[in-house]
């Protein structure tokens, strides 16, 4: 029993260390290969994954409290009824983005806990069966009397004696497997350090997930408060007056937004008329020179005739224009009823009922002029193509082009969301020839 608990203690790193007058230097070995740097890079993969997971909820709650701020100041004025109900459809929205970061979170720091739970199993297993090994030889050294050393280590080892000394011929015995036993020894500490610290991460994500079931309990109070402004605004007259105030507003808002797009077409068509016509002129000045210099007489170039080159927009490619997404319209351009305030409002463009996950597609081709969060639209993107036509994607729950982009017809945008809507996953399309607006789905019949 003295023997085994000695060598035990050997091998769990209880370094009594032998006096310094009688310490000899253990015969050096080769140890085997250690696998740490796959062990190392492993490790060092699922540190940077949970970092990175980390950060990214950060920026979440950075994101979801400043939404959050926003929606106060804006109840507390008690300004726009369909932007307060709106915020809450992005708060809405963003807590369910939350929500989902965090199981992913946890999800992670689960299955490396079950990973480094394995490695740890394996190395405790290895150094189990090499404590097994070097304790038969001791045995055995004892019981065939080949070495007068065994005899001494074994009485040391069933007698009361100095600790110091006793931990000097254990370690005497077992010397030429010292190293391989030293790596066993550090290769478990350091996974017992990783598993420390993979458990420190665990508990934050507990603390997490408790923020999480009260982000639940917060979403299912925020859905039933924005369920009983909806139904407030169908009884109120008052608050259905403000509705359509700001309504008419939003909708002012985005023919203002076309305005300024157009204003800003035409001003790049005159820059490069002018810009075209200077060229024309110093090409005309520089063959006068040349001509004048050689002496030589030549018939004037004719003018040339002015071409102006616009700012790049790509050509439709042939084939019929793309609806842009597939659903059932639940919203006509012009006069149409309002879904929630229930009184004639004229509409801009039309709404196309969307399914969580479906894709937005370019109407036709030209260049993205806009990518703006757009009041009473949400998400949106606006898309300038050849003659002056703007479409308008809005309620858009992700966005896959930027400003300048160059798109095809029947590309993929982005994907449709409910932000900014008021009944449910929609997209809302529109499209103006200049600044006047113009019936979409004709427009798309139209070649």
């Amino acid at each position: 029993m003295r023997l085994f608990l000695f060598i035990l203690c050997f091998f769990v790193g209880v370094s009594l260390g032998a006096p310094k007058a009688s310490s000899k230097p253990a015969p050096k070995t080769v140890s085997k290969p250690a696998p740490k740097n796959n062990v190392k890079q492993a490790t060092q993969k699922t540190d940077a994954q949970i970092k990175e997971q980390k950060d990214a909820l950060k920026k979440l709650e950075s994101d979801l409290a400043k939404r959050r701020q926003e929606l106060s100041i804006l109840e507390t004025e008690e300004k726009g009824v369909l932007n307060t109900i709106s915020l809450l459809d992005q708060n809405l929205n963003q807590t369910r983005v939350y929500i989902n970061e965090l199981t992913k979170s946890e999800n992670m720091l689960q299955n490396a806990l079950v990973r480094l739970s394995t490695e740890i199993d394996s190395l405790d297993k290895k150094i189990t069966e090499r404590k097994a090994v070097m304790t038969k030889r001791v045995r055995t050294l004892y019981v065939k009397g080949r070495s007068s050393e065994a005899k001494v280590l074994m009485d040391l080892l069933t007698k009361e004696g100095n600790p110091e000394r006793q931990a000097y011929w254990v370690r005497y015995v077992l010397s030429k497997d010292r190293d391989e036993v030293e790596y066993l020894q550090r290769l478990v500490i350091e996974r017992n350090e990783k598993a420390e610290q993979e458990q420190s991460h665990l508990a934050e994500l507990k603390n997490l997930q408790s923020k999480k079931a009260a982000e639940e309990k917060g979403l299912v109070s925020q859905m039933n408060g924005q369920e009983k402004m909806l139904k407030n605004l169908k009884q109120d007259q008052n608050m259905q007056r403000r509705a359509l105030q700001e309504f008419e507003q939003n909708q002012k808002t985005m023919l203002a937004l076309i305005k300024m797009l157009e204003a800003r077409r035409k001003k790049e068509i005159e820059a490069a008329k002018k810009a075209e016509a200077e060229r024309i002129a110093r090409e005309k000045a520089a063959k006068d020179k040349a001509a004048k210099d050689k002496k030589k007489k030549k018939e004037e170039p004719k003018p040339q005739k002015v071409v102006t080159k616009p700012k790049v927009v790509v050509a439709a490619t042939e084939g019929p224009r793309c609806k842009p997404m597939e659903g059932e319209i639940i919203s006509n351009y012009g006069l149409q009823e309002h879904p929630v305030l229930h009184i004639m409002t004229r509409n801009l463009g039309v709404e196309i009922r969307g399914k969580r996950g479906g894709m937005v597609r370019a109407a036709a081709a030209g260049t993205v002029a806009m990518v703006a969060e757009i009041d009473g639209r949400g998400p949106s993107v606006i898309i300038e193509h050849p003659g002056g036509t703007y479409s308008v994607y809005g309620h858009m729950k992700s966005i896959r082009v930027k400003e300048g982009a160059n798109v095809q017809n029947c590309q993929e945008i982005g994907e449709v969301g409910d932000i900014g809507s008021l009944n449910g996953i929609k997209l809302y399309f529109q499209v103006s020839e200049g600044t006047q607006t113009v019936d979409p789905l004709q427009w798309l019949n139209t070649k």
